[in-house]
């Protein structure tokens, strides 16, 4: 019987994303596929350190624990096979359940990310997390995790993952009026409609599905814990209130910070992966906890 994938938290990651390859991505952009190549093949049996995106991967490894079967990771990659032998040498070295594979040989992603039923989408490539994201499939660019240590041995017990609202979670319709119109318009539209569920953003359809396995389990043993990281503030806060509870979504934890920098609290909060829509907020953070920018949809 084949295996069936809709019923799984599916992540597809990219091998940037899962190790470092900026060397060789940096012989790619430099000097040519065919240099890459070379040097792929050259180094097939030396180990690459963990990427950005490692930490995470290991944590998803807990939800098959115990019996259970509720994700399945896949690498989702440019490289051809006959290139690929050193990731997946790696991954057999860090003793990862990962078995599957999309090696594409340099065609797009996004096509294979809808026929893996792709939940979720992690690379270094921001045109192929761009098409994901036009195709409604949440995704983020992983940022470079230079100053931020990750260590393969590191045991963590529980996934923590934290989002941004506007234009993460929820549609980027606030988002829009505060960088068209300013404070002031912002908050009185999200007063006027504070009774209205926001529209879905790029990663609700994730969240509800993680608060779905969470719902498997009691708060004291749930390997998910979620929390949500925004600049919003009182009296904007209350919309975001109503829309979750009207989605019968679980947030574990919730932070309105109001301008106050989010890194910190996301060092506090130990998250394993952190999505927001902007610079200014990623860049800061990845320096303190793996993060991802999520691009606007075009």
């Amino acid at each position: 019987m084949a295996l069936k994938l809709e019923d799984k938290l599916v992540v597809g990651i990219s091998s940037r994303a899962l190790f470092d390859l900026e060397t060789e991505n940096h012989i790619y952009e430099t000097k040519g596929l065919d240099a890459y190549a070379q040097y792929q093949l050259e180094h097939e049996n030396d180990i690459l350190l963990p990427g950005t995106a490692f930490p995470l991967v290991k944590a998803l490894h807990r939800l098959n624990a115990d019996g259970h079967y509720l994700t399945e990771i896949i690498i989702m990659s440019k490289n051809s096979a006959d290139t690929s032998l050193r990731i997946f040498n790696s991954i057999q070295h860090y003793g990862l359940e990962i078995s599957r594979a999309a090696l594409v040989g340099g065609a797009a992603i996004t096509p294979y990310l809808r026929a893996f039923k792709t939940d979720l989408f992690l690379s270094a490539n921001e045109l192929d997390v761009q098409e994901a994201i036009n195709a409604n499939i949440a995704a983020g660019i992983i940022c470079s995790h230079d100053g931020l240590p990750i260590s393969p041995e590191d045991n963590i017990e529980q996934i923590r993952i934290a989002f941004d609202g506007d234009a993460v979670i929820f549609s980027d319709e606030a988002e829009r009026i505060y960088q068209e119109s300013g404070l002031e318009a912002f908050t009185k539209h999200e007063q006027e409609n504070a009774n209205n569920p926001l529209p879905e953003g790029p990663f609700a359809k994730l969240l509800k599905i993680l608060s779905v396995i969470q719902g498997a389990f009691s708060k004291e043993e749930a390997p998910i814990r979620t929390a949500l990281v925004t600049a919003r503030n009182a009296p904007s806060h209350e919309r975001v209130i109503r829309t979750l509870r009207a989605w019968n979504i679980r947030i574990d934890e919730a932070f309105f910070l109001g301008g106050i920098e989010k890194s910190e609290i996301l060092k506090a909060f130990n998250a394993n992966i952190f999505f927001d829509d902007q610079r200014i907020h990623t860049d800061p953070a990845s320096k303190l906890v793996p993060s991802a920018r999520v691009p606007y949809k075009k």
